[in-house]
């Protein structure tokens, strides 16, 4: 009998020891936590997206991805709103229909466009109430913009020649077994006081699809691309470009007429490297610097060396634990001026898709990060468990 006590009372003390070691812990997190998801649910927080309202809050957004959802139906994305610059965070609406999608300000009203679902149609929605309620894309005249499959990502749109621009991609490509070859380099314009719920306000480019010869024959595609105007004035599309043949990452520039409906694309000139390129990112012209910044999953090369000899890690997308800042004041050439975010760990942390804007001397921004949590962590670097806000003081 006292046997089976002792062995019954060391059982309810692993049990105890059980449960407090999967007690949640946010201590060690960077940044201030916005949302948060176990890896337990296998539901994923991804495109973060952060705008300025004019009244001066600040509204975030998410999607939600992984097998437990259904983002390939119908997506779900949240809206966070901070009222007292981005101390606490609270959540305001979930938008059923919602993917990848990025939040911007025109004309002083609230927008979010994206897709519907993984690889859906392209939809913009509008809130004139800072967030809290949207308009459905329900036909043309809505919001809903593009019929087929479609990729984007959450970086911003631009203003130029009178016009709104915003890079996307085609996803209609006819290999589904490997994510590159199904997406095409492509723009979208409306002018700037159109109805941009209207679909027929939006001129198209034509769209360029992957070429695997280039590279020498090691590219696996392009993606989430970046409107952006070069400091000759011309239109580009910076993309994220995955180059399987090197650690040494680059970006793609796809030119785009000033009338919005021709891209073009010279593999012999118009792939640059771009530290980080491999993962997405933002990039935003600061005219009081008079330079182009990025926040960028850097691979420092004592990481680079490290993470060559882990069989998990084949390419540098893989790596993405360092979220630095950079510059460059031509488009073309890029230095980084600081490492932001960093952890020794690469297979199950990572700060990745930042999404940021300027406020007067710092930049702001949001991160998908991959953190312990108390509750195991998160279940691998892409398969993220946190959404988080951050500040980088007198950036420039």
């Amino acid at each position: 009998m006292k046997l089976f006590k002792l062995a019954f009372l060391s059982l309810c003390g692993l049990i105890a020891l059980n449960v407090k070691a999967q007690e949640a812990n946010f201590s060690e997190v960077p940044g201030t936590v916005i949302a948060h998801k176990p890896k337990s649910g296998k539901v994923y927080l991804g495109s973060p997206s952060i705008c300025k309202l004019p009244n001066g809050d600040y509204l975030v957004s998410h999607d939600n991805f992984g097998p437990s959802t259904k983002e390939h139906e119908m997506a779900i994305s949240n809206i966070y709103r901070s009222t007292n610059k981005g101390k606490t965070w609270r959540l305001v609406t979930e938008i059923n229909g919602a993917f990848w999608s990025k939040l911007f300000v025109h004309n002083k009203e609230v927008y979010f466009i994206g897709t519907n679902k993984h690889h859906g149609n392209l939809i913009l929605r509008k809130s004139t109430d800072n967030g809290s309620t949207w308009t459905a894309p329900v036909d043309t005249n809505s919001g809903l913009l593009l019929q087929g499959e479609y990729h984007v990502a959450s970086t911003p749109p631009i203003y130029s020649n009178g016009r709104i621009w915003r890079a996307i991609e085609d996803a209609s490509g006819t290999d589904r077994k490997i994510w590159g070859p199904r997406y095409a380099a492509m723009m979208i314009s409306a002018p700037e006081d159109a109805d941009l719920l209207k679909a027929e306000s939006w001129t198209k480019s034509n769209f360029i699809p992957m070429d695997s010869t280039y590279l020498n024959g090691k590219f696996g595609g392009w993606v989430e691309g970046n409107a952006l105007v070069a400091p000759n004035g011309e239109l580009v599309n910076v993309l994220r470009v995955h180059d399987k043949g090197s650690f040494d990452e680059k970006a793609a520039i796809v030119r785009i007429s000033t009338d919005g409906k021709v891209a073009t694309f010279d593999h012999a000139k118009d792939f640059i490297l771009f530290p980080g390129g491999s993962k997405k990112f933002v990039i935003k012209y600061d005219k009081k610097s008079k330079k182009y910044w990025s926040l960028v999953n850097y691979v420092p090369e004592d990481v680079k060396l490290g993470a060559k000899k882990l069989p998990k890690v084949k390419f540098s997308t893989h790596i993405r634990n360092t979220l630095a800042l950079c510059s460059s004041t031509d488009l073309m050439n890029w230095q980084v001026n600081k490492i932001v975010l960093q952890h020794p760990d690469i297979l199950k942390h990572a700060f990745q898709y930042a999404d940021w804007l300027v406020e007067g001397k710092d930049i702001l921004f949001v991160s998908r990060t991959a953190f312990d949590d108390g509750l195991g962590g998160a279940a691998n670097n892409h398969n993220n468990n946190f959404i988080t806000f951050h500040k980088i003081k007198n950036f420039r």
